[in-house]
């Protein structure tokens, strides 16, 4: 099965092609703390799908990660993924990319309570909490967004997945075992219901959502007060 995964909820471009059955046929490129999503993207698909020996044709689905995540970047993703399935004839299956981390974990042997958060900016992350078993992940709250000394859960998690940059920033009762992970391809799919030996999708996809959990930050103008030269004129 041939599924495109993208995810642009973070400062990493993240791109995959899975063109084989299992995890070992998926191809895939994360370009680290680009800020240049836009006009990276297209060329990296382009890349991926000819040194994966694959073709936008051959395409069977697209997973894109919906967030949460900054207005300008998620959109990039989304708005690329949507125009492609679309071209394509071709569904396009929404994750939320936490789910997308939580996955990658759980792959890679984590298992129980996991706070993972992402940079929202502003001083602010996004977070979500999960708990991870071998049958799979749960998210137990989330994503949100907060100041991380703001951040108090009735129970401490006993992960963390929270990058350099904030980990410091998050109140001392927090600073448990730390975990690395991101939303990369396979942890994409895998929230989308789509494992790596799948045989079939998994159904009809929802409408694309994305989670910008707060009001970008272009705002309408206010109102200015009518000219008195200006005539009232009635239609």
């Amino acid at each position: 099965m041939n599924i495109l995964a993208i995810d642009t909820s973070t400062a990493d471009l993240v791109t995959g092609v899975s063109a084989r059955k299992g995890d070992a046929g998926i191809t895939v490129d994360i370009e680290r703390d680009t800020r240049a999503h836009n006009e990276k993207l297209m060329p990296k698909i382009d890349a991926l799908l000819a040194s994966s020996g694959c073709s936008y044709a051959a395409l069977d689905a697209v997973v894109v990660g919906c967030g949460p995540g900054p207005f300008t970047g998620l959109r990039v993703g989304m708005s690329t993924a949507q125009a492609l399935a679309d071209a394509l004839r071709i569904p396009v299956y929404g994750v939320c990319s936490h789910d997308a981390v939580a996955w990658e974990l759980q792959s890679g042997g984590v298992r129980g309570s996991v706070l993972v958060a992402t940079d929202a900016r502003r001083k602010e992350i996004y977070y979500s909490t999960f708990m991870l078993t071998d049958g799979g992940i749960e998210r137990t709250y989330g994503p949100d967004v907060i100041k991380p000394e703001e951040l108090l859960l009735e129970q401490a998690p006993e992960f963390v997945c929270i990058p350099d940059g904030l980990y410091g920033r998050l109140v001392p009762q927090y600073r448990v075992e730390r975990v690395e992970a991101g939303p990369h391809p396979p942890g994409l799919m895998r929230a989308a219901g789509i494992s790596g030996d799948s045989a079939q999708l998994p159904g009809e996809p929802d409408p694309l959502v994305p989670l910008y959990l707060r009001r970008p930050d272009a705002k309408e103008p206010k109102a200015q007060p009518k000219s008195p030269a200006i005539p009232d004129v009635e239609f």
